[in-house]
């Protein structure tokens, strides 16, 4: 129960820093950052259990990628309050969250 409550945690930190590289990406804040990672997370298993682990980021493939982004892109429908995304910052966003999900690992492996 700690592991995921500290999993969210990172995850929030890691939006919040992605909103401030990102264009096109913004996040409402620490408290928006929190929930936009548990839809986010929420978004990513139903995504997982209806099309496979092939399309997870894991996957480390461009489909892994994509489906990212358009989780990611999806989310601000699901907390509009909490997060804000255009489709070329979902695909960064995507991209970057990758790049710092290889230092800094936002899931228990």
């Amino acid at each position: 129960m700690l592991s995921t409550i500290i999993r969210f945690l990172i995850s929030a930190i890691v939006l919040l820093v992605v909103s401030w590289l990102v264009p096109g990406f913004s996040v409402a804040g620490f408290t928006g950052a929190v929930i936009a990672a548990i839809v986010i997370a929420l978004l990513g298993w139903v995504v997982e259990k209806l099309l496979g682990d092939k399309v997870t980021p894991r996957s480390r493939g461009i489909v892994g990628f994509i489906s990212a982004a358009v989780v990611i892109y999806l989310a601000q429908y699901i907390v509009p309050d909490s997060i804000s995304v255009s489709i070329l910052g979902a695909l960064l966003a995507s991209l970057v969250i990758g790049l710092v999900d290889v230092f800094i690992p936002t899931e228990i492996r």
